[in-house]
């Protein structure tokens, strides 16, 4: 008994190190945003691609060289947006410069799915050109959003919605939590958890948008209400995408997508919500606000 409790106490450590280590990358990438930002997002994808692919065996093949390449050229198309701080609508990428890219990524990784085969399976071909959307894509939303008008401040609802909504159905799941949401696939996580975890990351929404409501006047029109019904979504959102990520490990019988970070697994582990959220978001603020 003793030695399990002293494992699982090292376990705790070892993962509160790895959240703190985690947190402070996070809120210095925020704040200084421009390309400090842009570096670690698209290390976060390069990482997660590798980690996606890793499941069906081609993180190091031509195939998963393709969708590396894809989510490059992606970037450095976004990469355009820092020369139009404050235009939303100033990405390249958002409008003509994205479809070029999928159809050239398309294009290539048909082709090589043709000249190596039978090399690669129509799955492992399906996972890279996935990938691009599930991964590169989604994750470029953040930086997206932290160079828009307000995004100094917006883009922290992101990781509000996503990491509060995760800590806090946690927490009110521990509490009271008796019926499961999806046995199989999630057999911890229960709906009065997943309630407890809205209402959670609504409330610190609503009361983030109190903090900063002069600020984020300038750009939006009532954004406390916004804000507050912008996390009660995507808090709805990010716990879909914490389950679709669960559902993919089930198929492949893995535990986690990699290591990376200790306690925690790979890159996909922590971030499996935030992908999720980033561009519900985005198109929220865009469209509503």
């Amino acid at each position: 008994m003793k030695n399990k409790d002293s494992g699982l106490k090292h376990s705790f450590w070892v993962r509160f190190r790895s959240s703190v280590i985690l947190m402070t990358i996070t809120v210095l990438s925020m704040i200084f945003g421009g390309y400090v930002l842009f570096g670690v997002l698209f290390a976060i994808t390069l990482i997660g691609l590798f980690e996606l692919y890793k499941v069906v065996g081609v993180n190091k093949s031509a195939a998963g060289v393709v969708g590396y390449l894809a989510a490059a050229a992606l970037y450095f198309s976004v990469m355009e947006c820092t020369q139009d701080f404050g235009i939303i609508t100033g990405c390249s990428a958002v409008g003509g410069t994205l479809p070029v890219i999928i159809g050239v990524f398309t294009v290539i990784l048909l082709a090589v799915y043709v000249l190596a085969f039978p090399k690669f399976n129509s799955e492992q071909i399906t996972m890279v050109f996935f990938g691009f959307f599930y991964v590169a894509l989604t994750i470029s939303y953040i930086y997206r959003l932290r160079i828009s008008d307000a995004g100094a401040y917006s883009v922290w609802l992101i990781f509000i919605c996503s990491w509060g909504a995760d800590t806090m159905a946690y927490l009110t799941g521990i509490l009271i939590g008796k019926h499961k949401i999806a046995p199989v696939l999630s057999p911890k996580k229960t709906v009065e958890g997943c309630i407890g975890g809205v209402i959670g990351a609504t409330l610190i929404g609503f009361i983030y948008s109190l903090i900063f409501k002069d600020d984020l006047s300038k750009v939006f029109d009532n954004p406390v209400l916004l804000f507050t019904i912008v996390s009660a979504v995507a808090s709805v959102v990010s716990m879909i995408g914490d389950m679709a990520a669960s559902a993919i490990k089930r198929n492949k019988d893995i535990k986690d997508y990699g290591s990376l970070i200790p306690g925690h697994g790979g890159i996909l582990d922590r971030f499996d919500s935030v992908i999720f959220v980033a561009p519900i978001i985005y198109f929220l603020l865009k469209f509503i606000g």
